[in-house]
C-alpha cells in the first residue's frame, strides 16, 4: 500500500532509527517498499539500508523514482524521524477515509510527539523543515510534486494536509546526539 522514501547521507544511526519504526508496517503489510535516496551515502549507511532490504536509488531522478514506486501512497520521511507505535492504524484509517469518503485534502502529516513540540519562541524564530512531521500523499500527487522538485524536502513544501492521529518524533539535531 505505501512506499516509504527517505533521503539519507552519512548518518547510519539516523537511518537505522527511522527503519526500526517501519517494521510494524512491514509486518502488517502496510509498507510495500522502502526507498533510500542516495544523498552521499557512506559505507555504513549503505550497509544498513542494504541489510534492511531497502532499494537504494541515486538522487538525480526523483520524478522517476516516485513514478517507479510500488505503493499506491508515498510516505516521505527525514532520516532519523521515528514513528509512533500506532502509525500503521492511523495511516490505514486515513487511506480508508480518503478512498471511501473522498476526504480532502488527501495528503496528511503526523503530529509531533508532545515532548518534541517547540515552544512559542522556537516556533517564531526557528526554521522548520517541510518533512519535520513527515508527509503521506497519494502516488499521483507525489508524482506531480516530484516533477517540480529535486529533493523530498522540496516536495513537501506548501502541500495542503490533514493531521494524522499518530505522532512522529523528528530527527535529533546533531548537537543532541
Amino acid at each position: 500500500m505505501v512506499s516509504v522514501m527517505i533521503e539519507a547521507g552519512e548518518d547510519p544511526h539516523a537511518l537505522a532509527a527511522s527503519l526500526s519504526t517501519l517494521v510494524a508496517g512491514a509486518v502488517e503489510g502496510m509498507v510495500r517498499e522502502v526507498v533510500v535516496i542516495d544523498r552521499g551515502l557512506d559505507a555504513a549507511t549503505r550497509e544498513i539500508a542494504d541489510h534492511a532490504g531497502c532499494r537504494i536509488v541515486p538522487g538525480s531522478d526523483l520524478a522517476g523514482t516516485v513514478s517507479a514506486s510500488r505503493g499506491d501512497w508515498v510516505l516521505l520521511l527525514e532520516a532519523g524521524a521515528r514513528l509512533s507505535l500506532d502509525w500503521v492504524e492511523a495511516v490505514a484509517t486515513h487511506i480508508g477515509d480518503v478512498e471511501k469518503r473522498g476526504l480532502t485534502p488527501r495528503a496528511a502529516r503526523f503530529s509531533r510527539a508532545k515532548r518534541d513540540r517547540p515552544g512559542l519562541l522556537a516556533r517564531l524564530t526557528g526554521r522548520r523543515t517541510a518533512l519535520v512531521e513527515g508527509l503521506l500523499v497519494p502516488k499521483p500527487q507525489a508524482i506531480g510534486l516530484a516533477k517540480r522538485a529535486a529533493t523530498l524536502e522540496a516536495m513537501g513544501r506548501g502541500v495542503a494536509t490533514t493531521r494524522l492521529v499518530a505522532s512522529l518524533r523528528p530527527r535529533l539535531a546533531p548537537s543532541r546526539r
